[in-house]
C-alpha cells in the first residue's frame, strides 16, 4: 500500500532502539526524512546511518534528552516544519506502591506525559497552519489495563491519554490528527529488562520468565519492532485522516478487555 507520505518530514523520539527505530524505519521506507532523537548519541547516529543507506531519505540526528526544557529546544528547531511527530520515551522504572516519592512521579511526568504535550504544542500548530498533520504518542498498554508493579507509567500516560482525548477532538478540523498507540511486549531492551526483573524476583531463569510471560499472550510470542512501526506508519499515513484520539493496542491479544 502507498501511505501517500513520501517527501513528508518526521520527528521520531527515542528512535535509536526498540520501537521509536521500528517506526522510523517504516516512515523511511515509505519516503520520509527523518529527525531523529535520542539520549545516546553513538547509538543514534548509528541508526540513522544504516536508515540513511538502506531507505535513501535525508536523516538529521539530535542527541538529547526531551525531559529535559533544553532538550526540547534542541529537537523543536531541527524538527521546524514537520509534518508528523512520533512521541516516544522510556519506562519508568517498576516497583511498588510505596516505593515511589514526589519525585519519581515528576521524572515519570516530565518523561512520559509532560514532554509529549510539549513537542506537541510546539509543533502542532505549524501543522494546522499547513492543513495537514500526524502525531503518535507511543504509550502503553497499562492505559487500558493498568499493570501493579508499572504505577509510575500507568499514572503519566494516562495523564497523557487524558489530554490527547480533548486535543485531538479540537485540532482535527484543521487536517491533523492525534492517535495513541499502546504496546504490549515486544522484543526490545525494555521487554529485556522487565523479564530480568522478574528472573530476580522469582529466581527463575530467563529462558523461563520469557517463557511465563509468553504464556499469557494468546499470538504465543513477542510483538517486533517491524510489526509495530508498520502500525504508527499506517496511522501517519494519508489513509488515517478520519481516525481520531484512538488508543490502539499492539499486544498480541494480552490485554483481556471487550472493548
Amino acid at each position: 500500500m502507498d501511505l501517500g507520505i513520501k517527501g513528508k518530514k518526521a520527528l521520531v523520539c527515542a528512535s535509536s532502539k526498540g520501537l521509536g527505530l521500528g517506526c522510523a524505519e517504516a516512515l523511511a521506507a515509505a519516503g520520509v526524512s527523518l529527525v531523529m532523537n535520542a539520549r545516546g548519541a553513538e547509538a543514534l547516529e548509528a541508526s540513522a546511518e544504516r536508515i540513511r543507506q538502506d531507505y535513501g531519505v535525508e536523516v538529521v540526528t539530535v542527541a538529547a534528552d526531551v525531559a529535559t526544557e533544553e532538550g526540547q529546544k534542541l529537537v523543536i528547531k531541527a524538527a521546524e516544519g514537520c509534518d508528523i511527530l512520533v512521541n516516544n520515551a522510556g519506562g519508568p522504572p517498576p516497583g511498588m506502591w510505596h516505593d515511589w516519592d514526589r519525585e519519581d512521579f515528576i521524572k515519570a511526568l516530565d518523561a512520559n506525559m509532560l514532554a509529549p504535550i510539549a513537542l506537541i504544542k510546539a509543533l502542532v500548530p505549524g501543522m494546522m497552519e499547513r492543513g495537514w498533520g500526524r502525531v503518535v504518542n507511543i504509550t502503553s498498554q497499562s492505559v487500558r489495563a493498568p499493570i501493579g508493579v508499572l504505577g509510575l507509567s500507568n499514572s503519566a500516560r494516562t495523564g497523557l491519554t487524558g489530554y490527547v482525548a480533548g486535543t485531538s477532538r479540537q485540532v482535527a478540523g484543521k487536517g491533523v490528527t492525534i492517535n495513541n498507540l499502546l504496546p504490549g511486549i515486544h522484543a526490545t531492551d525494555r521487554a529485556d529488562s522487565l523479564d530480568a526483573g522478574v528472573v530476580k524476583a522469582k529466581g527463575i531463569t530467563l529462558d523461563e520468565a520469557r517463557a511465563e510471560r509468553q504464556a499469557g499472550i494468546p499470538a504465543g510470542r513477542y510483538g517486533t519492532r517491524e510489526e509495530f512501526g508498520a502500525a504508527c506508519a499506517f496511522l501517519c499515513s494519508q489513509h488515517a485522516g478520519f481516525i481520531v484520539g484512538q488508543n490502539l493496542l499492539l499486544d498480541g491479544g494480552g490485554t483481556n478487555i471487550t472493548m
